[in-house]
C-alpha cells in the first residue's frame, strides 16, 4: 500500500556496506513485526545471544504458536546478554511512510542495545542506518538464531499491544486479527470508522475516512 512520506525529513538509508570478513565480537539480530496491519505501531527487536546459554526451538516467530511465542519471550529475556524492543508509532509511520518507519524502528532497537554489537544482521533486504557493519539477509528469521530471537521479542510485543488496545476498543477485534484487514476488521472499519490508533496512510483506512461511520436512519 503506498504511504505519504514528509518531504522535510529526509530518508533513511537503506543500503550499507557489509564487510568481506566478520570481525570478532558481539552480533545483534534484528527482526521486525507488524508492517502489513492497518493500525498500531511497528514494532522492531534487536538481541544479542549468549554462547554459553543456548535457547532451543528458536525459529521464525510465524512458524511457532502462540504459546510457544510465549514461553520462548521469557526465555530470550532471561538468557540473552541483552535485547531492546524499540516502536515507530502510527504518526511517524503515516508521515514516513511504512518502509521507513520500520528502518527507524529498527535503528532503535539496536541504538537500545546495552552493549554494542560489532555487527548486526538484518531480516530482510532492506537495513536502517547503523555506525556499525550490517548485513541484510532473506529469510534470516529462519535462518539465524539472533534474529529468530528478535522476531519473537517483536512479535509477542506487538501481539499484547493488540490485546490491550482490543479492551479500549473492542468492537473492532483486534485480539483475534492483530490489526491486520480480515473480512472482521474491515467491516468495523465500515461500521465504526478508523479510531485513533488506524494508520491513515493506508489505503482501507483512508477511505473509511472518507466514507464515514455506517449509521441507522430512524423510522
Amino acid at each position: 500500500m503506498r504511504s505519504r512520506k514528509s518531504s522535510s525529513t529526509p530518508p533513511l538509508l537503506t543500503e550499507q556496506a557489509s564487510l568481506p570478513w566478520h570481525p570478532p565480537g558481539l552480533v545483534a539480530g534484528v527482526d521486525e513485526a507488524g508492517r502489513g496491519p492497518l493500525a498500531g505501531p511497528v514494532v522492531a527487536a534487536a538481541v544479542i545471544l549468549d554462547d554459553l546459554h543456548p535457547i532451543a526451538g528458536l525459529d521464525d516467530s510465524k512458524k511457532l504458536t502462540a504459546a510457544r511465542r510465549e514461553k520462548l519471550y521469557d526465555e530470550i529475556r532471561a538468557k540473552a546478554l541483552c535485547c531492546s524492543i524499540a516502536e515507530a508509532s502510527v504518526e511517524e509511520i503515516d508521515q514516513l511512510n511504512i518502509l521507513q518507519a520500520t528502518l527507524l524502528a529498527m535503528r532503535r532497537a539496536v541504538l537500545g542495545l546495552r552493549l554494542k554489537p560489532v555487527r548486526v544482521m538484518v531480516d530482510g533486504n532492506r537495513l536502517p542506518t547503523l555506525d556499525v557493519p550490517a548485513e541484510a539477509i532473506i529469510k534470516g528469521d529462519s535462518l539465524v538464531k539472533s534474529i529468530s530471537a528478535a522476531s519473537i521479542l517483536a512479535k509477542v510485543h506487538r501481539d499484547r499491544w493488540c490485546e490491550q488496545v482490543h479492551v479500549e476498543f473492542p468492537h473492532y477485534g483486534f485480539a483475534g486479527h492483530k490489526g491486520y484487514g480480515t473480512a472482521v476488521h474491515m467491516e468495523a472499519l465500515r461500521t465504526h470508522g478508523a479510531c485513533v490508533y488506524h494508520r491513515r496512510s493506508f489505503a482501507p483506512v483512508a477511505q473509511s475516512l472518507q466514507v464515514g461511520p455506517l449509521t441507522t436512519t430512524a423510522v
